[in-house]
């Protein structure tokens, strides 16, 4: 494939980074990370090889929400910093080629925003219409309750005035209303005062509760969606929407913009993730094989954003109550690592008990898979939680640099892990001297991906493997082939594969040394290990295979 044209489209195989900048690095000695700290560290994400860091909030906040409870959409929360430290990163970060994106949370404000504050004021108050109001709220749906261990409501009376507001999450996140244009005007505003300083896109926080719990609705939801998309592209053309959009695939399609593809240009594949963790449980590839034949394809110039662990709980909410129960047995039997009834509050490596070879498949597993690989801050070294925090700011911890933490010469913000996962086991600075490390696995990753393009643009095909446990599929764009295979089971298997019009190809290992022949009937035997992972490119013998991807040029 053509460099010039993917590099244009540069989200579709893009490796996006997200981390706090509460967490990651602490520049002046406070125990609280920030920009200075963050920027100081821009080689080592770069060296690792992500294209795209994507920063949770960092906005002024009361912080009873991690920083999604804002006060100020227009600066920088002073523990982090100011703008102008935020700008030097934005420098260093292009300097070193990686763009940035932002968490966009315009669904509510914190309710010490002083356009709540003036809302509440009175029912003749000029933003009294920028927040949704009602003399009687509507009957509440269990369903609708985001958090159901702190909410049993998604109104809150407000006695100054005498009338209930909406929360879509807590009560003290008021939710604007989106249906009044002066809000979306002011959404605009935003997005462009932050793409003035060099962001290239944001990723939407909950679009569903953006657009759909509006009381009164939009008439048309998904054009404040489309129009968002079109001020971007008029801005900065190659910027993105990033969208968390948590649905069914018959429903989530019209997030992308049906066929136009002119709303959230990235969707989080979450049932494709819930499908993984339960194939994963099972030690079966069979649910995940499902959801891939089920996942409709985004419009062109879109792109499914693929996960196995984000910031938030690890949901299952969308697996049946039994198959969660099967996750939950595998990967959280314990009650404290359970949050809401419906997901997990642990990171991979602990949930896969610390395999290094189960988890090095599993992330093998997800930069393949058909889409743009997301990770988390401190995926990359195995970094485990700390379920002393409550809820979800359980996997939310410093970032383990060294033997000692690394992260700040003061008492930390957050305290860190102890026992098998604590620094002195898991840290940048050992895994960088270490070949063999989870670290090195993830540079090999992600060099790999980024050479096979046919991965993130191609179409994909699942194959049959023959054994339950063989996920295959292979991924072909301009007339080149990756095949893909993952044995999700401790015991090493021997699977034939039908690939059709490669016959007599030589596929050769990406990840070790060593080549395969298709056979003249387009058959190849491949032996899988114990939770082992084959990448392979095919190429005609007459054709060295690091040109396979061009030879159709």
């Amino acid at each position: 494939m053509r460099l010039t044209y993917t590099s244009d489209v540069w989200w579709k195989n893009a490796v996006v980074y997200c981390l706090d900048v509460e967490t990651f690095k602490d520049g002046n000695g406070d125990g609280v990370g920030d920009f200075r700290g963050l920027t100081q560290q821009i080689d080592y994400l770069a060296g690792l090889g992500v294209t795209c860091l994507w920063l949770m909030p960092f906005f002024p906040t009361p912080n009873k929400d991690d920083g999604y409870d804002i006060t100020d959409f227009y600066s920088i929360d002073p523990r982090l910093g100011t703008l102008g430290d935020f700008v030097e990163f934005m420098r260093t970060a292009h300097d070193r080629g990686l763009r940035v994106i932002a968490d966009l949370v315009v669904n509510h404000t914190s309710d010490q925003h002083p356009w709540f504050k003036q809302a509440r004021s009175g029912r003749d108050s000029p933003r009294r219409d920028w927040y949704v109001w009602s003399d009687k709220p509507e009957p509440d749906n269990p369903e609708q309750i985001v958090f159901p261990d702190k909410e049993d409501s998604v109104w809150e009376y407000d006695e100054g005035s005498s009338q209930y507001y909406l929360h879509s999450f807590y009560r003290h996140q008021p939710d604007l209303n989106v249906g009044n244009p002066e809000v979306r005007d002011e959404i605009t505003r935003i997005l462009g005062f932050w793409m003035e300083l060099g962001l290239s896109g944001f990723r939407v926080d909950a679009v569903p509760f953006l657009i759909e719990n509006v009381n009164p609705r939009l008439a048309e939801p998904h054009e404040f969606l489309a129009d968002l998309r079109a001020f971007m592209t008029r801005r900065k053309g190659g910027s993105i929407l990033l969208g968390e959009v948590n649905v069914p695939y018959k429903d989530l399609i019209a997030y992308f913009g049906d066929g136009l593809g002119d709303q959230i240009t990235m969707c989080f594949d979450f049932i494709g993730m819930q499908k993984a963790w339960l194939s994963l449980a099972r030690n079966d590839a069979t649910p995940l094989v499902e959801a891939l034949r089920e996942r409709p394809k985004p419009p062109k110039d879109c792109q499914w954003a693929m996960f196995l662990r984000n910031h938030d709980e690890l949901t299952l909410d969308k697996l049946t109550e039994q198959e969660r129960e099967e996750v939950f047995r595998a990967f959280g039997p314990e009650k404290e690592m359970q949050i809401f009834g419906r997901g997990l509050r642990r990171r991979l490596p602990t949930m896969l008990g610390g395999d290094l070879r189960r988890i090095k498949m599993a992330y093998s597993l997800l930069f393949s898979l058909p889409g743009t690989p997301v990770i988390f801050y401190g995926e990359e070294i195995g970094m485990g939680e700390n379920l002393e925090e409550e809820g979800r700011m359980a996997v939310r911890v410093p970032m383990q640099w060294s033997e000692d933490g690394g992260f700040s010469q003061a008492e930390p913000v957050r305290e860190i892990p102890e026992g098998s996962f604590a620094p002195d086991r898991v840290n940048v600075a050992d895994q960088k001297r270490d070949t063999a490390s989870l670290l090195r696995w993830f540079q090999l990753l992600i060099e790999r991906y980024r050479e096979c393009p046919e991965l993130a643009w191609g179409e994909y095909t699942v194959l049959d493997t023959g054994h339950p446990a063989v996920f295959a599929h292979r991924c072909d764009a301009d007339g080149a082939t990756v095949v893909v295979a993952h044995n999700l089971c401790d015991t090493a298997q021997d699977v034939e594969l039908r690939l059709d019009g490669l016959e007599r190809h030589l596929l050769t290992d990406l990840l070790v040394d060593g080549t395969l022949k298709v056979s003249e009937q387009g058959v190849v035997r491949l032996p899988m290990d114990p939770h082992g992972c084959r990448w392979l490119r095919a190429s005609p013998p007459e054709i060295p295979p690091e040109d396979a991807s061009v030879k159709a040029l």
